[in-house]
């Protein structure tokens, strides 16, 4: 063989040998990465540091434009921010009188009696947080950091819950028309908790950092140092106008449409959404507190309500909405 085609032959070879090397390099890479995502292994699924986005690949937040003469007001009011440490594994939502598991634990604010034994008649006469006196209860999972101690604990219940900086509850009308009060105890459930092994239909987490409120994640989010990482929820607003609560506890009050239509026969009512804020180093492992077999995945977050206004300040909260006032409580 001449020694120009040899060494030509060689030179491939070479080639060849290189790129099968970067290729493989870069594979490790990737299935590396893959698995920094999400770390587990047989005993151990739960999220780690890596299992966040930076912000600035998050879609943007849609908006719908109003029609003239709609509810374009808003109303915000003040709950505090649970630090009473409100907290227990009752649900009086989904599963009323049941203690729940004790690794899935709630935040509240709102009305302090909230337990496992409540009833509307207990609810009615406690105490509240709210400083308009709104006798409403609001909750969601804790919120949690993991530190290393937590590397060894294989439970998936473990870390640091984080007391929320800020809680803001803002009621916002309805960009197709004006708004009605909600019924005395209307039940209000938003996300699914079960989300991993539920199809993910009623996914609603949406997660996001205070300097880019406009962006939002269903991952946990990586937030510049500085900034707060927030948990939103907006809460369904089409009331069927009968029901205040439903067998699935969905039925009675569905989602408008991405235009702020209703579907029929149901009416508008104050569209809630709450608003945490947390203090959390950029780096830090993040994971709420979920059920067994949901690997504490941000998919399930959720939360929820049971309206306790006393009907003259539900009234005012509507007329702010329905006049298009910006109202403050």
């Amino acid at each position: 063989m001449p020694q120009d085609v040899r060494a030509a032959s060689h030179h491939g070879t070479a080639r060849r040998r290189t790129l099968s090397v970067t290729l493989a390099l870069e594979l490790m890479l990737v299935v590396l990465a893959g698995a920094l995502v999400w770390q587990s292994d047989a005993g151990d699924e739960r999220p780690r540091a890596t299992n966040l986005v930076d912000m600035n690949l998050a879609p943007s937040a849609p908006s719908a434009p109003a029609v003239p003469g709609a509810a374009t007001g808003t109303y915000t009011w003040d709950c505090g921010r649970n630090e009473n440490g409100h907290r227990n594994t009752a649900n009086i939502v989904m599963a009323p009188g049941s203690p729940g598991q004790p690794h899935h634990v709630h935040d509240y604010v709102g009305n302090v009696s909230t337990a496992v034994d409540s009833t509307p008649q207990t609810l009615a006469g406690a105490r509240t947080t709210c400083r308009n006196g709104d006798l409403s209860t609001y909750f969601w999972p804790v919120l949690r950091t993991l530190g290393p101690a937590a590397t060894s604990d294989h439970t998936g219940h473990d870390g640091q819950i984080q007391v929320p900086v800020e809680v803001r509850l803002t009621y916002f009308g309805n960009p197709r028309g004006n708004v009605v009060p909600m019924p005395p105890l209307l039940a209000g459930t938003v996300g699914d908790a079960v989300a991993v092994t539920n199809g993910g239909r009623n996914v609603a987490a949406t997660w996001t950092c205070s300097g880019t409120t406009d962006r939002r994640t269903t991952a946990y989010p990586r937030c510049p140092a500085g900034e707060q990482v927030q948990r939103v929820y907006d809460f369904p607003s089409c009331w069927d106008g009968r029901r205040a609560d439903s067998k699935t506890h969905r039925a009675h009050l569905a989602f408008p449409s991405p235009d702020g239509s209703c579907p029929r026969n149901t009416f508008p009512v104050p569209r809630l959404r709450l608003t945490l804020g947390y203090d959390i180093p950029p780096a830090a492992a993040l994971q709420i507190d979920a059920f067994d077999g949901q690997r504490n995945s941000p998919l399930t977050d959720h939360a929820f309500f049971v309206n306790l206004m006393p009907r003259p300040l539900m009234a005012t909260v509507v007329d702010c909405l329905n006049s298009g006032r910006a109202c403050r409580d």
